[in-house]
């Protein structure tokens, strides 16, 4: 079967997703089951992928689906425990003593500590954690749920102590032909991912600058009273001061140190600039912005869960209110780092099954290393003697935990069954390739003289397909350097490009979506936030693409 044709296919159930979830409006959780079987049947009878890949690869799936939710229940665990006790009231004044301003709680909140969050543990975590508190803080569910997926873009490519880069994309480069090439130019394996790590956070650069502007940009456009964007336009000075106090160390870590740290060290530093700056009026407009009244939001921002003023007698001092969001900090960054002994302990805890169904693939699951479990649902129950919560408050969080949960389940079933099956099914008898890369082969042939531009684009539809940079690295960071070297231009650039378009695909993957959803309680809203998404997503990874392209074809 031609390449074209395997492409068509293979886009089939992206077209699904697409259109009845952005141009319908129809809920994930009855998209995500007919994009499934879609699925299933192309690989069955398009790829010839046998029946015990197929059934393998859907319990892979399946676990990996629960590994997810098992990260919102202790999102929503954690919520709810908090708002019981007060703590939540409690940051929600510290932040409007900050500023009250909607637009600068935005920032702080959504690209900071979700930043910071994303650096220290990455998958799903940050929005899991980011739209939550900014629920508390009075945003609309539909509203923190944007902009914290928006926000999550430019620290992804060194999250979790940079396994996107040194993982994703180092993992699956050390091949023995390309080491041998590597040596025969004389560039050592680590330094060729430092320099791809360096690339990938100076193609970030410029597209972050924008990032803070644009996600204010898009708040104040769909949820302020006048609907305008110049109303986010006005915090211009405000929005790129903070980019640079995120953007420069985050820069120099890269440089200097190599792909660990970065996004750490932009947030934390960043952070501890930006906030005295802010109460002491720096860069501040001169009017306040905020949402409509309540009453007059529209139905499609509300959510099914409230965060009310807590019936408790004893008033929660701010920093007590904020010790459990510093112990999740540090827990996330001591069981995460290699040189410390926590990782080994945390990892040590394992069950893992015999190979599935007579192929290569395994089911896993390590719940001390699961964020969901440790830190999220142990710092929620140690928050209940922490805060002296009364025991009917602390069963009412739990109760309303389980409940949010079953929005999100249905679709997150299906949703990554579907990803593992296009993944996998290159296993065929006629070496037909897998899905995603029969799409990113295709473009490849198409878009060749442009092509940094098309790259970005590549990395964001495997982090659209696959909900994780890692694994969009993973699947085309060889395909890219193959690219590169059949045209004749920079592999390190167009791997890092690769890295680059990842990030941004974060921001529209439909089962990170589904999973922010369900943290502020959303549900049949999906498709909006795919088509808001796409907007600041696009703009960013054209900019990334052009900057490269003019890198490569003018300056090098």
């Amino acid at each position: 079967m031609t390449l074209p044709i395997l492409a068509l296919c293979a886009l089939l159930p992206i077209i699904s997703i697409f259109v009845l979830m952005v141009q319908f409006h129809i809920p994930a959780s009855k998209v995500m089951p007919l994009s499934f079987l879609i699925t299933v049947a192309l690989a069955f009878l398009v790829w010839k992928m046998p029946l015990h890949w197929i059934f393998a690869s859907c319990i892979e799936g399946t676990m990996l689906a629960f590994k997810i939710i098992l990260i919102v229940f202790g999102a929503l665990t954690l919520l709810f425990t908090l708002r019981a006790c007060g703590a939540l009231q409690a940051i929600k004044h510290g932040f409007t003593s900050i500023s009250p301003d909607r637009r600068i709680q935005t920032i702080l909140i959504a690209y900071f500590f979700g930043a910071f969050i994303e650096a220290s543990a990455g998958f799903g975590t940050p929005a899991a954690l980011a739209a939550p508190l900014l629920l508390s803080l009075g945003f609309p569910p539909l509203g923190a749920v944007m902009v914290a997926l928006v926000a999550n873009s430019t620290p992804v490519s060194f999250a979790c102590v940079g396994i996107p880069t040194i993982m994703g994309i180092g993992a699956t480069l050390q091949t023995p032909e390309i080491l041998e090439t590597l040596s025969c130019e004389g560039v050592i394996f680590n330094e060729f991912i430092h320099q791809i790590g360096v690339w990938t956070a100076l193609l970030h650069f410029i597209p972050g600058l924008m990032l803070p502007l644009l996600m204010v940009c898009l708040l104040t456009r769909f949820f302020g009273t006048k609907r305008s964007i110049k109303e986010g336009l006005v915090i211009w000075p405000f929005a790129l001061f903070a980019a640079l106090c995120f953007l420069l160390p985050y820069l120099l870590v890269a440089i200097f140190l190599g792909p660990e740290f970065p996004s750490l060290a932009g947030s934390l530093l960043g952070i501890s600039i930006l906030i005295p700056c802010t109460k002491a009026g720096f860069l501040q407009p001169k009017e306040l912005w905020d949402f409509p009244q309540k009453e007059r939001w529209e139905k499609k921002w509300m959510g099914s869960i409230e965060v009310q003023e807590p019936l408790i007698t004893q008033k929660v001092n701010l920093l007590k209110a904020w010790i459990p969001y510093i112990l999740i900090a540090i827990m996330l960054v001591v069981t995460r780092v290699e040189f410390l002994p926590f990782k080994n302990w945390v990892t040590s805890v394992k069950w893992v099954s015999p190979t599935l169904l007579g192929t290569t693939l395994f089911a896993e699951f390590d719940p001390l290393n699961s964020a969901g479990v440790m830190p999220f649902m142990l710092i929620a129950l140690l928050s209940i003697p922490f805060f002296k919560t009364k025991r009917n408050q602390v069963q009412t969080a739990w109760k309303d935990a389980f409940k949010g949960i079953k929005g999100p389940l249905l679709a997150l079933i299906f949703a990554v069954p579907l990803v593992r099956v296009m993944m996998h099914s290159g296993n065929n008898p006629h070496h037909y390739v897998a899905m995603p890369i029969a799409l990113a082969e295709y473009m490849a042939q198409i878009f060749s003289s442009v092509w940094p531009i098309v790259d970005t684009f590549v990395g964001a539809l495997g982090a659209f397909i696959t909900g994780s940079n890692t694994v969009s690295n993973m699947l085309f960071s060889l395909f890219q350097y193959s690219v590169a070297e059949s045209i004749g231009i920079s592999r390190v650039v167009v791997v890092a490009l690769q890295n680059v378009g990842g990030a941004f695909g974060n921001m529209i993957c439909p089962h990170n979506i589904i999973a922010a959803c369900a943290t502020v309680g959303l549900s049949g809203v999906e498709g909006i936030l795919i088509k808001r998404n796409l907007i600041p997503m696009s703009i960013m990874a054209a900019t990334a693409g052009v900057i490269g392209l003019l890198l490569m074809y003018y300056c090098m």
